[in-house]
């Protein structure tokens, strides 16, 4: 098989192409031939050794599209997606007409974004929900979930005037800059001059640190990601008590991991949300298999909308 391969760890550059032996599939998996893969910021993260340090040489990439042996076209969890064949764990079956992108999207992303409204935040019919980097992968399955899920209003953060455009035409009431330095006053006008229910937050540092001002009494805020590439200051508990403030966070994959664990199971409704035209998912950009690098930068650095996705050869 062909593959995206890092011998050392380091940002996306240290990732070359090789030919590789084909994959032998242990109990439980199912051996694929990929059609297309997805990007995600944990794919650079495992690369710099980040959350669980990989075994060297590494091939990244967790979610893949492709036929199974008996030519099903599937979207699955794999290991090593960044390649021509791969070892996935419970494929779905997806229609024919579904594009790749799309579908990668939901698994993910959408399965992220279901979680953190719905498990996470919780969020009650009616409630204000803000999006931080509304225009991401996550960002722009949230903002739309959110409206699913009966909010009352939604509010989109995204650096640009394009990216803000785009998530007002996903369905946000409101779009805003992100950037820390007035970032509760925008929400506050952005939503009536009232405080939000609930934010969601990839970015972190200083805007993670600005959100809490944004909070109505008993709001959440929820934590998934530092894409800003800067921590966070240490949160006063003084200030979250005073108005009765929630700080949680959420990773899909350690949820997926938990015994006996149901994450997934939402990933049937997502198809389902997506085929009836009610939820949208957006492909960025696609890149041929040897251009993983390139790709997977121009995620990290937040140059991408949408889901990005690797096309095999």
């Amino acid at each position: 098989m062909r593959a995206m391969v890092a011998e050392r760890l380091g940002e996306p550059d240290v990732l070359t192409p090789a030919d590789l032996p084909d994959p032998v599939p242990g109990p439980g998996q199912t051996l694929l031939d990929v059609e297309a893969a997805g990007l995600n910021f944990a794919d650079a993260e495992r690369l710099r050794g980040a959350y669980q340090p990989p075994e060297l040489p590494f091939v990244p990439g967790s979610e893949v599209v492709g036929r199974d042996p008996d030519g099903r076209r599937v979207l699955a969890f794999a290991n090593s997606g960044y390649a021509t064949k791969a070892l996935a764990t419970n494929p779905v079956e997806i229609p024919e007409d579904l594009p790749a992108g799309a579908a990668l999207a939901l698994l993910v992303q959408g399965l992220t974004a279901w979680h953190l409204l719905r498990t996470a935040a919780r969020i009650l019919p009616g409630e204000t929900v803000v999006v931080n980097a509304a225009a991401g992968g996550v960002g722009h399955m949230a903002i739309q979930l959110a409206k699913e899920f009966g909010a009352g209003r939604v509010i989109g953060t995204a650096s640009t005037p394009d990216k803000r455009d785009l998530v007002l035409r996903l369905g946000a009431d409101a779009a805003v800059e992100g950037e820390a330095d007035g970032y509760a006053e925008r929400v506050r006008e952005a939503n009536g001059g009232a405080p939000a229910d609930v934010i969601l937050d990839a970015v972190g540092g200083p805007v993670f640190d600005a959100a809490p001002r944004a909070l109505a009494p008993f709001g959440r805020l929820i934590s998934y990601g530092t894409s800003g590439g800067i921590d966070p200051a240490p949160l006063d508990p003084a200030n979250l008590t005073e108005r009765n403030i929630t700080v949680g966070g959420y990773w899909l994959g350690a949820h997926l991991r938990l015994p006996g664990s149901r994450a997934a199971e939402p990933l049937h409704d997502l198809l389902k949300l997506a085929a009836s035209g009610r939820l949208r998912p957006l492909v960025g950009a696609e890149y041929p298999l040897n251009q993983a690098a390139t790709a997977l930068t121009a995620l990290i650095t937040r140059r991408t909308t949408g889901k990005v996705v690797l096309r095999m050869p």
